[in-house]
């Protein structure tokens, strides 16, 4: 989803903590430029508008050529999957009458580099992630993504009517109102998922095969990110995160701890969050590190920046990370730190596979272009992107566990960390 990165000179993290909090300039600034809500673009940051320098073109054409140059400057991978990247910057010179022109041939050529996270917005679609992280959505509850030119829900957010409706991760949406998703943008599917409170909107979906049709009622979605609830066994906590975009989750954070601050093991529920803040990410791996690196970030000159662990820790017992499909970006950020530096461990199923870094770039007119810049590793070096991270102990959990609100996988972790206590005696 939306991240700030810190700044590309001095040595960053290793320095000092990006914790929003207690840094006022990077916190204003992350409050104005931090308003976007992907549905899931992974880490991204901002960046202001890049005009072309000729003033003689007419205003389709620098638009192109402005999306062209910031491409040809930032993106990530500078062989452009393969093709003469100059070709494009004058493929449709005198072609294009109207922004919608400029809109198609931006689009077209974002879409030769094969990277489903590159991807133009409208100005519309730009007024729509841009938006601010306290404001009132309204639609389903769900996180979309496409995969394999298939859209697939990625993850439910909690108490929405999605949840409540049963939809999963993973399954895929064929249908919405009766309209075939084939062939149909994100944008035009959150377009029509989304509308007015009390509304309805038809989702036909797939699941192992099954053919599954949901009627859901639309309602306001409250973006929560932190929750704390009590476990049979009283010896231990568990807190869990559904998203890293609050700026102010790191307070929720530290709230939960302190209620959790006692217990004698920890379970740390990232199942279904698909991402936020990198900064976030950072600072709660912070919470449980005292050394160590936590993410390495590496561009396209294969430069590698690394951000370490030094703040000391907040919590210090045995801990669970339950991860799932749903757990991408930020979430594979934490619990790849904490898996790789041997500091938790990882059950329930592979996660979701975003190891990628986007950067938002606002066009003159307020059209957008969301770039892949880079891409990050976990601490032993690994690439997780469109693998995911396998956790330790595999536990599946299937829809019957669901319909029967089983929870297989805390039932594991509850059991890991109880077994721990034991041997500790």
């Amino acid at each position: 989803m939306n991240i700030f990165l810190p700044p590309a000179s001095g040595d960053g993290r290793k320095d000092r903590p990006y914790n929003l909090r207690k840094n006022p300039v990077l916190s204003k600034m992350t409050g104005f430029f931090v308003l976007c809500l992907l549905l899931l673009t992974g880490l991204s940051v901002f960046s202001g508008c890049n005009q072309a320098d000729d003033p003689t073109m007419g205003a389709p054409d620098r638009l192109y050529d402005e999306a062209w140059r910031i491409l040809d400057n930032e993106y990530v991978d500078a062989g452009f999957n393969g093709q003469d990247w100059s070709h494009w910057r004058h493929h449709y010179a005198g072609q294009l009458k109207d922004y919608d022109d400029a809109y198609v041939a931006i689009q077209t050529m974002a879409a030769s580099l094969n990277d489903e996270y590159t991807r133009f917005l409208s100005p519309r679609a730009m007024d729509e992630q841009t938006m601010s992280i306290d404001s009132r959505l309204y639609g389903v509850g769900i996180q979309i993504s496409m995969r394999d030119n298939k859209l697939v829900v990625v993850t439910t957010i909690d108490d929405t009517p999605a949840e409540r409706a049963g939809l999963m991760s993973k399954d895929l949406i064929t249908h919405i109102d009766g309209h075939e998703t084939a062939g149909m943008s994100v944008e035009d599917a959150a377009d029509r998922i989304r509308g007015e409170r009390g509304t309805y909107v038809t989702l036909t979906i797939r699941r192992d095969g099954q053919k599954l049709v949901k009627r859901i009622m639309r309602d306001e979605i409250k973006l929560k990110s932190v929750f704390s609830r009590k476990m049979n066994d009283p010896r231990i906590g568990y807190i869990r995160l559904s998203s890293f975009i609050s700026e102010t989750m790191m307070d929720e954070m530290y709230q939960a701890l302190a209620k959790n601050k006692s217990k004698q093991g920890l379970i740390l529920d990232l199942r279904g969050n698909y991402g936020g803040l990198f900064t976030n990410a950072l600072d709660i791996a912070d919470l449980f590190l005292d050394k160590g690196v936590m993410v390495y970030v590496v561009n396209r000159d294969h430069n590698r920046r690394v951000y370490e662990a030094h703040s000391g820790v907040d919590y210090s017992g045995p801990m669970v990370v339950l991860i799932d499909g749903g757990s991408a970006s930020a979430s594979e950020i934490l619990s790849g730190a904490l898996k790789d530096n041997h500091r938790a461990t990882l059950i329930g199923s592979q996660s979701f596979g975003k190891g990628l870094v986007q950067k938002i770039n606002t066009l003159s007119n307020g059209a957008g272009l969301n770039i892949t810049i880079s891409k990050y590793l976990t601490p032993d070096g690994t690439d997780i992107n469109k693998k995911g991270i396998a956790p330790d102990i595999v536990v599946p959990f299937s829809e019957a566990d669901f319909l029967a609100r089983r929870d297989p996988q805390l039932a594991r972790a509850v059991q890991e960390l109880e077994s721990r206590l034991v041997a500790k005696k």
